[in-house]
């Protein structure tokens, strides 16, 4: 994903009219939109800001995200619990909303500190797919549950058919235990290699092994994600 187009911005020359346009919704309170698309980091180097960050709006966001999405797949599908868990997941992570993004540029409106600007690694999807939520739960706010939902339904709901047909909705640790339990009989171990950050924004480095073998390393900002980039990593490390 390419981060490079990001530009630092000053009060002054911030205007979220096309963000509106790219995402098909007008805001009645112009200031909650610009609040999601608020990193902390931004706050600290800009301390004038009028606005809080966004992790509120990033909390509302994730739950009202997950609602919407929970209640098409009820009430479309007939497929038992494990199934839809399974589909909800790989619609709702960070690195599908990171993705998702680019769809309406979200990348070129969220206001971050020089420093942070900088990292254009795994570190912003993270960034980005936080700034998403935070934007769906600014769009519930400010206009109701169903324009929120046909938000939703247009940028993200629309991965669904394609994740069923390609069974992408495969959780990448799960798969890669049952392929080394399948390949060599040995169930994989996970051993956090490194930890940084402050504690509002903790990341984790994560070996996976096989007894003794490290097989694959991920990133992320919790223990749990780092695990599943690594399983991922293994998986395409072993050829499985």
């Amino acid at each position: 994903m390419d981060f490079d187009i990001w530009i630092y911005r000053t009060m002054s020359d911030i205007d979220v009219s096309k963000l509106e346009e790219n995402i098909g919704v007008v805001f009645n309170n112009k200031d909650l939109l610009l609040q999601a698309l608020t990193h902390r980091s931004y706050i600290n180097e800009n301390p004038k800001w009028h606005l809080d960050h966004n992790e509120r709006l990033e909390f509302l966001g994730d739950a009202v995200l997950e609602l919407v999405v929970t209640e098409y797949l009820y009430k479309t599908y007939p497929n038992p619990e494990g199934e839809m868990t399974n589909w909800r997941a790989s619609l709702v992570n960070a690195n599908m909303l990171a993705k998702l993004s680019a769809e309406f540029e979200l990348n070129s409106f969220i206001l971050l500190s020089r420093g942070e600007a900088k990292d254009t690694g795994r570190a912003r999807q993270y960034i980005l797919a936080n700034a998403y939520e935070a934007v769906i739960g600014a769009i519930y706010l400010d206009s109701g549950y169903d324009v929120t939902a046909g938000f939703i339904s247009r940028y993200v709901l629309k991965e669904l058919s394609g994740i069923i047909e390609n069974k992408t909705y495969r959780d990448a640790k799960s798969l890669f235990q049952e392929k080394a339990q399948e390949m060599v009989g040995i169930t994989p171990t996970y051993d956090v290699l490194e930890e940084w950050g402050p504690d509002h924004a903790r990341n984790f480095k994560v070996g996976v092994f096989i007894e003794k073998d490290m097989v694959g390393q991920g990133e992320g900002p919790s223990k749990q994600e780092a695990q599943q980039v690594a399983a991922e990593d293994a998986l395409k490390k072993k050829g499985w």
